[in-house]
């Protein structure tokens, strides 16, 4: 069985960014059904944003840590120009995030060419400590991101600052053909691709909803999101090859094409 037969598929991507997942599985003879349970922000101190990204080129690393940090620092920038970043070198994290810099004309000087984590970041050998000691980093991000990037580029002897250009909020949205597929044993996957997203998935839901959520098969794009998963209470986790769309979609199809010897 290649296609998805009628299958329903929840997906929880932000709004702006799951048009491509969704097409796949449609495409694919399933249902998509669209829910964000994560919406993107501006923050609320623009002032200092604006006044950061004047003085870009005092850094000699700046991270972009998802598609969402280009995008919205971007935003920022007067009549969208960014400035010339002459002896300033930019990593992304991941190809979704290239793909974003190299569509607004900010060079992509490093990227891992598989894993798109920190992990995978952190291990390319220009960002190891013979390189990066007395460099002074900026990682451009949302607001309350993950830790491990700077964690590890201070301790391996960088200078590291934060410019938070978002924020994450729960999205206002009807649950109600959610909780209707899940009263009626129609629903047949979800997709997260965060932690939060899930986290915020289930506040969305009434807590009698939770337990018939937590038995369906759940599509994840790390081992970190499955430990989040699992310690929240999800029976059937996979998780997907990358974050991107088609390694997400794959393993969706895996879900139904049988083989998974699923652990609790």
């Amino acid at each position: 069985m290649s296609g998805l037969h009628g299958k329903q598929v929840l997906v929880t991507r932000p709004r702006h960014q799951a048009e491509n997942l969704c097409r796949l599985i449609t495409e694919a003879s399933g249902v998509a059904m669209r829910l964000p349970t994560i919406a993107i922000a501006p923050v609320d101190d623009v002032a200092s944003i604006k006044a950061q990204l004047l003085h870009l080129d005092r850094y000699h690393w700046v991270f972009f840590v998802s598609a969402n940090a280009v995008t919205m620092h971007m935003n920022y920038l007067d009549n969208g120009r960014m400035p010339t970043l002459k002896n300033v070198q930019c990593a992304a994290i991941g190809a979704a995030t290239a793909k974003a810099m190299k569509s607004f004309g900010l060079p992509v000087d490093v990227m891992p060419e598989e894993g798109f984590s920190s992990e995978a970041l952190l291990a390319l050998a220009p960002l190891q400590a013979a390189n990066i000691t007395n460099k002074t980093c900026l990682i451009v991000r949302g607001e309350g991101g993950h830790e491990e990037l700077a964690n590890t580029l201070i301790a391996r002897g960088a200078q590291v600052e934060y410019l938070n250009v978002y924020k994450r909020i729960i999205p206002d949205v009807d649950c109600t053909q959610l909780m209707q597929s899940l009263k009626h044993d129609c629903l047949h996957a979800i997709t997260i691709t965060s932690g939060e997203a899930l986290r915020n998935l289930l506040t969305l839901l009434s807590s009698d909803c939770h337990q018939k959520l937590f038995t369906i098969p759940l599509v994840v794009v790390s081992e970190r999101i499955k430990q989040i998963a699992k310690e929240l209470g999800c029976e059937h986790i996979i998780v997907a090859a990358s974050p991107s769309d088609t390694a997400i979609f794959q393993a969706v199809k895996k879900v139904f094409n049988g083989g998974i010897a699923w652990q609790k």
